[in-house]
């Protein structure tokens, strides 16, 4: 695999990613809307999401059965992870270019991305 080719393969995945998060993101804003187009909002109190928007597995669950709010942060989670998916693209790219270099240091990044969001939690 040529540098040209692993960049348009990276470049194809970003756009992919960030587009799949849109309309994830957009399907729950409008199912959001669809359901509560009437409601008044107060702006006074800040209320935070149920506990299961809190956990992964929660978010899933919520967005499988078409729950607006879960639907939107399903999204987020998958914009979150786009960058991450470039990263591991960029380890197994340098991998099958045998550029050693590159590829160590494209592993520590996605160890650290790793670390990050596992422990953000």
């Amino acid at each position: 695999m040529d540098d040209k080719r692993l960049e348009s393969i990276m470049g194809k995945l970003l756009r992919t990613g960030v587009l799949i998060s849109a309309g994830v993101v957009t399907a729950g804003g409008m199912v959001y809307l669809a359901l509560n187009h009437g409601a008044r909002v107060s702006y006074r109190n800040f209320a935070a999401g149920g506990p299961e928007m809190r956990t992964v597995s929660g978010i899933v669950h919520a967005a499988a059965h078409w729950n607006s709010e879960g639907l939107i942060q399903a999204g987020l989670i998958l914009l979150i992870l786009t960058p991450v998916a470039r990263v591991a693209m960029a380890v197994a790219g340098f991998a099958l270019e045998r550029d050693r270099l590159y590829t160590v240091v494209s592993l520590a990044v996605l160890l650290i991305l790793a670390f990050s969001l596992l422990h953000a939690i």
